[in-house]
């Protein structure tokens, strides 16, 4: 069974990271999300969840405006070939997430380290980072040293590239 938001806060405080979360309607893309500007300080995140041909899984945690070449990518994050993205089903078995709702905070569901974790290096920019808490109906914020401190806590050494154009 995935973990649940409760299960995430639960873990986070167990680091002593503290966080706060806003509820809201189900977003499901970023222009979703830009409706709450004003309302959450701090950089929204934006969360692709990528294989390459080797069934080799790569999350990658940009900001909302961010962009990358698909085509290019994977000479940068280490991927074995060109990357697609990830089915729902494998989205599901290694984050604990749906569609939509793809976000850091679903390294807590992969213990096995499966997936590898590639942070956009300009969003460290920012003091205060913006996701889902495992759920699209809620935003929540850390700080953005926390958010790798819970990276590394959930045994994701957060790969760290500029990726994005």
């Amino acid at each position: 069974m995935p973990k649940t938001p409760a299960d995430l806060f639960a873990f986070l405080d167990s680091l002593g990271i503290s966080v706060s979360t806003v509820s809201h309607p189900p977003l499901f893309t970023v222009a979703d999300s830009q409706a709450l500007r004003g309302e959450i300080a701090g950089a929204h995140t934006k969360n692709l969840f990528l294989k390459d041909k080797k069934d080799n899984y790569f999350l990658i945690t940009m900001g909302e405006e961010a962009e990358i070449d698909l085509k290019q990518v994977h000479h940068l994050i280490g991927a074995a070939s060109k990357v697609s993205f990830g089915k729902p089903e494998a989205l599901m078995q290694h984050l604990g997430v749906v569609p939509g709702a793809v976000t850091a905070f679903g390294l807590i569901n992969d213990p096995d380290g499966i997936v590898t974790f590639v942070l956009d290096a300009p969003l460290l920019d920012d003091a205060i980072i913006n996701a889902h808490p495992l759920t699209n109906e809620a935003t929540t914020s850390i700080g953005a040293d926390d958010l790798l401190r819970f990276a590394r806590a959930t045994g994701h050494e957060p790969k760290i590239l500029k990726v994005s154009s």
